[in-house]
Parts: C-alpha cells; sequence; structure tokens
C-alpha cells in the first residue's frame, strides 16, 4: 500500500517550511509520525512530493529513517512538468497547485494509495481506517476521504480553510470550501461568508484515498486549465476540486469514512507549541517510541 505525502508548501503563515520543523521528541518532523503509523498499518510505500531544492535533502533524511524493506520515491513537483503538447506563457515561481502535486507521482504508482499533508497529524486510527477501506474496497470507480469533526480541527491562532462535506447514505456529495473558519465569542463562524456551524460537521483534511485512474483525469484537467491563459500566473488546481469534478461526471464515488482519530496542524507559527506539546505527550503515553523509529 502507498502513501504519497504532499509537502511542496511554502508556509507563507508559518513564517518557514514547517514540513521540515522539528516537532518531534527526538526532532522528527511532523510528517514522520504519520510515516510512522502508516507503517504500523501495512503500508509499504512511501511518496513524498516537495520542491526541487528539498528532494535530496528529504530523501536523505527519510532514507536513513525508514526500515529498509520499504520503497521511498521523492519527486519535485515543478512548473514545467505538464502534459505532453502542453506550455503557458510568462513566469511562474509556484506549481499547480496540490492535484498537480499527486499528478507528479503518476509514473510511480499503479494500485490504490491514500493522500495526506506532510504538515498535518491524522492519528493512528485513521491510517487504519484508510487500510482496511484499501485492502476491502473492490470496486476501481470508489474512492475514500478520511473526514474529521470540524471542531476539532480548529486553531487557536486564526482562522483556518476547511471543506465542509455533505454526504448521503455514506457516499460524499459535496464539499464546500470556507475560507476564514474561526471560533469566536463560542460560535464557530466563516468570517468572509457569515456562515455558522455547529462544529459536529465532517470536514476534509486532504486524507484521501484514490484509484490510479485520478492521473489521467488530472491530465485533462491540467489540459483544459492551462488552456484557459487567465490562469497561468497564480491560478491553481486543487485536489477536492478535482475529485468533486470526477464526481459531477459520474467517473467515480467516494465512500465518507468518519475518524475518531485526533488531528492538528502548524498553519501558525504560534500553533508549533501546542504540536510539540502534543507529540511530546503522545510519546509519554507510550504512543510512540523515542526516537521513533529505534524500534522499527
Amino acid at each position: 500500500m502507498t502513501l504519497l505525502l504532499m509537502a511542496a508548501g511554502s508556509g507563507s503563515r508559518y513564517g518557514k517550511l514547517k514540513q521540515f520543523d522539528d516537532l518531534g521528541p527526538k526532532d522528527e518532523f511532523l510528517m514522520e509520525f504519520s510515516i510512522y503509523d502508516a507503517l504500523k498499518n501495512g503500508f509499504d510505500h512511501i511518496v513524498a512530493i516537495t520542491k526541487k531544492e528539498n528532494v535530496d535533502f528529504l530523501k536523505e533524511h527519510l532514507s536513513s529513517r525508514l526500515p529498509k524493506n520499504i520503497k521511498l520515491d521523492v519527486l519535485a513537483q515543478e512548473v514545467n512538468d505538464l502534459p505532453e503538447g502542453v506550455t503557458f506563457e510568462g513566469e511562474r515561481l509556484k506549481p499547480w497547485g496540490t492535484a498537480h502535486a499527486v499528478w507528479t507521482a503518476r509514473n510511480v504508482i499503479d494500485k490504490p494509495f491514500a493522500i495526506i499533508n506532510a504538515d498535518d497529524y491524522y492519528g493512528k486510527n485513521a491510517f487504519e481506517s484508510a487500510a482496511d477501506f484499501i485492502r476491502t474496497n473492490g470496486n476501481k470507480e470508489t474512492f475514500g476521504l478520511i473526514a474529521y469533526i470540524l471542531k476539532n480541527t480548529l486553531s487557536e491562532h486564526g482562522s483556518v480553510s476547511r471543506g465542509v462535506c455533505k454526504s448521503d447514505g455514506g457516499k460524499l456529495t459535496s464539499i464546500h470550501e470556507h475560507t476564514k473558519i474561526e471560533a469566536k465569542d463560542n460560535v464557530i463562524i466563516d468570517s468572509d461568508s457569515g456562515t455558522e456551524f455547529t462544529g459536529e460537521e465532517l470536514v476534509s483534511m486532504n486524507f484521501w484515498v484514490c484509484q490510479p485512474s485520478i492521473f489521467p483525469f488530472i491530465t485533462e484537467y491540467l489540459k483544459d486549465f492551462i488552456g484557459n491563459k487567465d490562469n497561468h500566473a497564480k491560478g491553481e488546481i486543487y485536489l477536492p476540486f478535482a475529485i468533486k469534478e470526477m464526481i459531477a461526471k459520474n467517473l467515480i464515488d467516494v465512500d465518507v469514512i468518519p475518524s475518531a482519530s485526533q488531528w492538528f496542524g502548524v498553519t501558525y507559527a504560534s500553533d508549533k507549541d501546542i504540536a510539540v506539546a502534543e507529540l511530546q505527550r503522545m510519546t509519554d503515553n507510550n504512543g510512540y517510541t523515542s526516537p521513533l523509529w529505534d524500534n522499527v
């Protein structure tokens, strides 16, 4: 089973490359805890997508820690990595978004695979659920979404973007992106739209289980997207949008899998203290060994 980690972000709100920050008790990266949990549930292939200048560093870092039987691919997400015959005009520094990041792995993945953000902590149970889904799902047109409870995913230090999910019979019907959700005066609200939430809504934290059919779809998606010159300067294609379009075209359905796991992330620099304390607490409670890779 394959786990794909998206680690190409710039950390503009965090102030540095948060995916490479030393948050664990022995200076482990946050992504190492996700990889550890994945390996404990039977994943044996790790694919990390990062910036070109970080490929060698990350490959060396992970290679020195992972068991030798684990396959590792570290790939660069590059602006000029595009479908054959597709070009764009002008200058662009940022790659083309999270769907493009996933597409970067098209040549190294040919089986169902899980996708996560490298700078989020998803919890042991989430990886158990993802592994069970991969093992038992016999439908090549069915994807999975490991979903979290909204109130458990907020930051104490500022607003967050969340994809609020709706489902019918356990199947995802829509994800509505809210870009400025925060808790104010005991109310959870999107400050941009004024939408209020109970806090019990299920949200996407970008933990997907996908089939290889997503790669040819993103190929066509990229062709259409870059065919519009208005997107050349700053446009991005996001993974949830690509999956929503696949649903709309009746190409796939998506099982919503509620997660009882703890989630936390490091959106802001001030989130770091919470992440460090949580990882230390879980280690102290024997949830993890320390150093993390000593007994793997």
